[in-house]
């Protein structure tokens, strides 16, 4: 049985290269994937809480699961909204590079 501490851990690491992906990164579709990778950390430690918490009550192995659910409804629609903009945004400006989109203009 692997510690859950390891979870925890590993889910840090996997959310420090999220956010160094956001902040350093200015493709477009790679900042989408960070942001993508962080959610994905979230969950990981849904799981590991709702594991290491889940000795005495059956209905309590659930509830981690649930929210784990929730996170994957939102990063679906974040990703279905997200790339109908950078689709739009690259027809008008030819390019998704976030330094040359600093305004909305058209």
């Amino acid at each position: 049985m692997i510690p859950v501490n390891y979870y925890l851990a590993l889910a840090a690491i996997l959310f420090a290269m999220g956010a160094m992906g956001v902040l350093i990164r200015r493709n477009a579709l790679v900042i989408f994937m960070s942001i993508e990778l962080m959610l994905n950390a979230a969950n990981l430690t849904f799981v590991a809480f709702a594991r290491m918490y889940s000795t005495m009550n059956t209905t309590s192995v659930y509830n981690g699961q649930i929210f784990v659910f929730f996170v994957m409804t939102v990063a679906a629609a974040e990703v279905a909204v997200g790339l109908a903009l950078i689709v739009a945004i690259f027809r008008s400006k030819q390019s998704i590079d976030v330094d040359q989109l600093n305004s909305l203009k058209g």
